[in-house]
Order: C-alpha cells, then sequence, then structure tokens
C-alpha cells in the first residue's frame, strides 16, 4: 500500500517523493520482519515540522528497533512504552543538568511543534537489527531535506559522527552548530554530558529575535 504523502505539505514537492518513494516502497513491502515506525508515522517529522516553521534541526540515526518504541520522531518515544529510554533517558540527565527542569514526557511532538525538526537518517528499520535500512535509499531525501533548510540560519544540533558528516551539507554560515558525541550510552560521557545544548540553542535563537524552545514537559 502506498505511504500516505498528503500530510506532508510543502516537502512533497522534493524529487525523492516521486523519483526515489516507489522503490523504497517496494523495499519495505517485500520486507519478511517488521519495520519501525508504523507506516502512518514513517514521516511524522516532516508532517509536523513544515520547513519554514523549522528553527532547529536535530539529527538521530535510525528509528528504535523494538517493538513500540519507534514514532517516528527522532529521539521521541510514545508516551506508553514503557522500557528503557537509553539515548533519550541521556537526554533528560542533560537537559535537566543544563537548564533545571526535569522532564518525563517521552513523547516529544511538542519539541517539533515548537520548529524543532527531529529527523532520522533512516526513516524506518527492521525489528531487532539496528541500521538495517542503512542503504535502502533513503538519506537521497534527508539530503534534499538538509540543501531545502540551507536557505536561512537554523540551530543544527549533530549528536555523533554520522550526524556531522551529514550536516556538512549545509554552509551556510550564519548556521550555529553544536556538536558532541552522541547520547547513546555508548558514547554520552565522551564529550554529550556537560555540552548544554539546550541553553545554547535558546541563547542563540533569543540572539536572533526569536522566542526561546520550551524544553521541560507540557500539556
Amino acid at each position: 500500500m502506498p505511504l500516505d504523502l498528503s500530510r506532508l505539505g510543502p516537502w512533497a514537492s522534493l524529487p525523492f517523493f516521486a523519483q526515489d518513494l516507489p522503490r523504497i516502497e517496494s523495499a519495505l513491502a517485500a520486507e519478511e520482519t517488521p519495520v519501525y515506525p508504523p507506516p502512518a508515522r514513517i514521516f511524522a517529522a516532516l508532517e509536523r515540522t513544515p520547513p519554514d516553521a523549522v528553527r532547529v534541526l536535530i539529527l538521530g540515526q535510525d528509528p528504535y528497533h523494538t517493538p513500540g518504541k519507534a514514532d517516528g520522531l527522532a529521539f521521541s518515544i510514545p508516551a506508553d512504552f514503557g522500557g528503557k529510554l537509553d539515548s533519550l533517558g541521556n537526554i533528560f540527565k542533560e537537559l535537566q543538568s543544563d537548564l533545571g527542569p526535569a522532564r518525563q514526557r517521552t513523547d516529544l511532538a511538542d519539541w517539533a511543534d515548537q520548529g524543532i525538526l527531529l529527523l532520522n537518517t533512516a526513516l524506518t528499520v527492521p525489528q531487532g537489527r539496528p541500521q538495517g535500512h542503512k542503504s535502502l535509499g533513503w538519506q537521497r531525501l534527508v539530503h534534499q531535506v538538509l540543501d531545502r533548510l540551507d536557505d536561512r540560519p537554523r540551530a543544527l544540533v549533530l549528536w555523533g559522527k554520522p550526524a556531522q558528516k551529514l550536516g556538512q551539507r549545509m554552509q551556510n554560515p550564519e548556521h550555529l552548530r553544536i556538536e558532541t558525541a552522541h547520547p547513546s550510552p555508548l558514547s554520552a560521557y565522551r564529550g554529550f554530558f556537560g555540552s548544554r545544548p539546550f541553553s545554547r540553542v535558546n541563547a542563540w535563537l533569543q540572539a536572533n529575535g526569536e522566542r526561546a524552545i520550551n524544553w521541560a514537559d507540557q500539556e
């Protein structure tokens, strides 16, 4: 069944959707194991944050490969998941250290609604096979998204070497770039903790006449 593109808004004009998506849809249909996130959530990041609304870009890797954990927004986890938070838990630790408030809400839709594009660099993953769709072709979409966002200054939060390498596509000298280790439990102690990305983004936004992000829990 073709993926629903009706909610993509301006993103739907990217060449990827006509040129590359049909082949990816065929590959997903042939996948023998469950694929995450669910089909209706694959483009959730783009649906939630249209290009002109993007003030901050946070690049993830691929979705969580555990049942019920991926919701289409990078690092976000549905409220009813109930399992380990892994990278998101470390993000929340750094948030509390940086700004003070403790965040309990694991669904990051409120961040997306404030202009944070939470984009994974692969939009799908097979169950139990991290990076199993790394070469499926999603990177062509990510390249086009990044090129589209290079038109004006934005805050780029690039955690880990893969995100930093992709971020090199964006050449606007006015971007804020925050590049640190990934918040994964395997690497967070190599420079993610103590990097204060949340206050740095807010300071940059306010210096440019924009409202700060409310990173804490919202109803």
